[in-house]
């Protein structure tokens, strides 16, 4: 070696086979790059337990602080990596080492954000996922997809209460158990990943990387949308396309589901974030695809924008009430349909956990489960749509909570059907406060309000009309929330009693925003 170099660090909780991390490091360092791999406690030759999660903001910064003492380090350490590893560099940013000039999160676990919760909603996922994580990453038993559709089949069919799900997987599980006995947004999660000021003290270079169809999409936009929020004077800057969370993690996917993405799309990120910190690092120019600090791919227009900030990515709103089946423009004298839901009922197993489709002839028919339709008139001219939706549901129910479900389609001129988002959905009585559960009140009208939805980018075609489906999270994939007021992981089939009535009122409404020509 002639002269110390920059390092770059990847802090993962997933052990892959040698051959991986020997041709990977091969690559990157023939960029001129240190590359180091550490893991979690309790991973490979670790003798501590395994504990996902708990003491990242400590153990990166050890590292990087021995990364910078070594007469290979030139003292200058990037990050990179996706899903957990994302997780990692942002728990890294609580505690700032002076050594750590960058970093590029990808598709990054906001943790209590959206997993092992998101919107306050467990999902038996968790389970399944600290199934993965062991001294020696468990791909077999991961992707056991019959194993695991039999687990979260009892569960739903003998309506067991979501915290013995782990009993029916065979071995109580002290993590999933922990986890559960935080349905707030607590100090728990709060002290494991930057909360509010601590953004303000976030001073270096970030890129964000994430998709419209990247599960952990929420969790890479807290961490955005509060950098910006706390330090005005954030360096930085978002890469998001029509991606899943593979494809943000490893590679991107010419083909998702039955979309087939525009072909500007295909971009290779893993040689976009090294230019990044050729950019950072070593003083080059920047890369040349980041025209501006939001980069975003317009799904249907085979072409990228860029903007300074999300709010200059659109130019109205468009307002539509939900008003008897219908999404009107216009909002009409109050009246509202009634939805009940018999959580008694469990006919609707799980056959699959890969049968979902992007683009398809039909709505996918898990979707349509307990749910209400509503369609729009057909448009007259084309718009883009940028951005989240927000709006406020307006609804009575004879309980004191409820999971709400929402997922809104472009229906095409040709009849296809064209999910332009991951599902949204969130526990009512956290709608207000992610922190403080306030419950309903059995029959009288309370507004919830709808945020912390997906972002998404698609030009919506002169001819379509948009869908929404509206309704209660009732599945063996989720955690059933019977509207007792108890605590929702201990509540059982038996809590069920009388079906649950819905009033939704046609004062409730979504904001989309859109970008009109």
């Amino acid at each position: 070696m002639k002269q110390p170099k920059p390092s770059i660090l990847h802090f993962s909780t997933y052990l892959r086979n040698n051959d991986y991390f020997i041709s990977n490091a091969k690559t990157n360092a023939n960029r001129g790059y240190n590359i180091i791999y550490a893991f979690s406690r309790g991973i490979y030759l670790s003798k501590d337990q395994i504990t996902p999660f708990e003491f990242e903001i400590e153990d990166v910064n050890e590292v990087i602080e021995w990364i910078s003492k070594q007469p290979w380090s030139n003292g200058k350490v990037g990050m990179i990596g996706g899903s957990y590893d994302g997780f990692s560099q942002w728990a890294a940013t609580k505690n700032l080492h002076p050594a750590l000039k960058t970093i590029i999160p990808s598709a990054s676990v906001g943790f209590g954000i959206d997993f092992p919760m998101y919107n306050n909603c467990f999902s038996p996922y968790m389970l399944r996922w600290l199934s993965y994580v062991k001294k020696e990453t468990d791909h077999k038993l991961f992707n056991d997809e019959k194993k695991w559709l039999s687990i979260y089949n009892s569960y739903y069919k003998n309506g067991t209460a979501f915290n013995k799900l782990d009993s029916i997987y065979g071995k109580t599980n002290p993590i999933f158990q922990k986890w559960l006995k935080n349905p707030s947004f607590d100090t728990y999660w709060q002290s494991k990943l930057p909360y509010k000021k601590d953004f303000a003290k976030i001073n270096i270079p970030v890129l964000t990387l994430t998709g419209y169809y990247d599960a952990d999409q929420r969790g890479a936009m807290y961490y955005y949308n509060n950098h910006l929020k706390y330090n005005k004077k954030a360096n930085h800057y978002l890469i998001i396309g029509p991606y899943s969370h593979s494809g943000v993690v490893s590679g991107v996917e010419g083909e998702y589901k039955g979309y087939k993405i525009d072909s500007v799309a295909n971009i290779d990120l893993e040689d976009l974030s090294y230019k990044w910190f050729d950019y950072i690092l070593k003083g080059q120019k920047k890369p040349e695809f980041l025209k501006d600090k939001v980069n975003y791919q317009v799904m249907g227009s085979n072409q990228w924008k860029s903007a300074p900030s999300i709010d200059k990515i659109s130019n109205s709103t468009l307002k539509l009430y939900l008003n008897k089946k219908k999404l009107d423009k216009i909002k009409s004298k109050k009246n509202f349909i009634i939805q009940n839901i018999d959580f008694a009922d469990r006919r609707d197993t799980l056959q699959s956990f890969n049968d979902e489709k992007i683009l398809d002839s039909v709505i996918y028919k898990r979707d349509l489960i307990e749910k209400v339709v509503f369609e729009s008139e057909t448009f007259d001219d084309s718009f883009e749509i940028n951005g989240s939706f927000t709006g406020n549901l307006k609804a009575s129910i004879n309980k004191k909570d409820m999971d709400i479900t929402l997922n809104i389609y472009e229906k095409l001129a040709n009849g296809q059907y064209f999910k332009l988002t991951h599902e949204h959905f969130a526990r009512a009585s956290y709608s207000k406060d992610n922190t403080k559960r306030s419950l309903l009140k059995p029959n009288k009208i309370e507004t919830i309000p709808i945020k912390n939805t997906f972002f998404t980018s698609r030009k919506i075609e002169k001819g379509s009309k948009l869908i929404i489906l509206l309704g209660v999270r009732k599945s063996p994939d989720a955690q059933i929330n019977y509207g007792t007021g108890k605590d929702v992981s201990e509540e059982t089939i038996a809590d069920a009693k009388e079906p649950l009535e819905i009033k939704w009122y046609n004062d409730s409404y979504i904001e989309i925003p859109i970008l009109e020509k």
